[in-house]
């Protein structure tokens, strides 16, 4: 087995709906690779996917806010021993991208991310999944249950019907629809002229909630001559890219980019 001499620390940044189970594999895949892993869980996620999901409409999830998780992972990255490499999924890569903004990341890799949302674009089926994620104009004291089928058409879709099943009851979470509307909050916002460390986007060309087109427009928007901004798209990913058959090659890929900007 091959080891980094430097052992770098990645952390690994959840979405939402998701639990942060959805990284095992790929804490093995780089711990193999030579890295240190943390991938903590949201605040009031640390139970299982099944557990969670019965305390629904009880649930201290519905209390999170964008500016609560960027104080969260502040206070976890002030307490490791040097600035971790940074691999967030969906929400988590504009965590990764806010928390980059803040210096807070030796690399950011943002897999589907969110875009921030002084994004403009003019792509109406992401306003639309936001509202639709947010459970629209509904009170923000409890949480919102993903339905299966909004499941299969945003998260799972190019999936056989029993892996859509399965990752459904192993992973999803209810959410706090307080943090989904707080994309469009002060708190999202990205300076695209700053100076940063190195950034890759990855995008699925299967998305259906953060379309590939919204990814590469989000990568383009930085503007920084003097920073590294790197995209790949891959072929009929979807949403849970990091949880389909070929997670593999999406990790190798990143594992490989890291080695030639390290």
């Amino acid at each position: 087995m091959m080891y980094l001499s430097t052992k770098k620390t990645i952390m690994f940044i959840t979405g939402t709906f998701i639990s942060h189970a959805c990284w095992k594999e790929w804490i093995v895949f780089f711990e193999n690779e030579g890295y240190k892993t943390v991938a903590p869980p949201w605040l009031y996620k640390n139970e299982l996917a099944v557990d969670l999901r019965q305390t629904h409409s009880e649930s201290k999830i519905a209390l999170i806010r964008l500016d609560n998780l960027l104080d969260y992972y502040t206070e976890i990255i002030d307490k490791l021993p040097e600035k971790p490499i940074l691999i967030g999924h969906s929400y988590g890569g504009l965590l990764t991208q806010l928390l980059l903004q803040k210096e807070l990341g030796s690399h950011g890799i943002c897999i589907n991310s969110i875009p921030p949302g002084n994004l403009m674009h003019f792509n109406f089926s992401f306003y639309k999944a936001i509202w639709n994620l947010s459970d629209g104009l509904s009170l923000t004291n409890k949480t919102f249950l993903m339905p299966f089928k909004t499941w299969q058409y945003y998260f799972a879709n190019q999936m056989p019907f029993e892996k859509q099943k399965e990752a459904y009851e192993a992973l999803l979470i209810p959410e706090s629809k307080s943090v989904i509307r707080n994309v469009y909050s002060k708190s999202a916002k990205i300076d695209f002229k700053k100076k940063h460390n190195p950034l890759l986007f990855v995008a699925g060309s299967e998305d259906a909630f953060v379309p590939a087109s919204l990814n590469n427009l989000n990568f383009k928007k930085y503007k920084n001559l003097h920073s590294i901004t790197c995209y790949k798209e891959f072929q009929d990913g979807n949403r849970l890219s990091i949880n389909q058959e070929n997670w593999q090659t999406i990790a190798e890929f990143i594992a490989n980019w890291l080695k030639k900007i390290s």
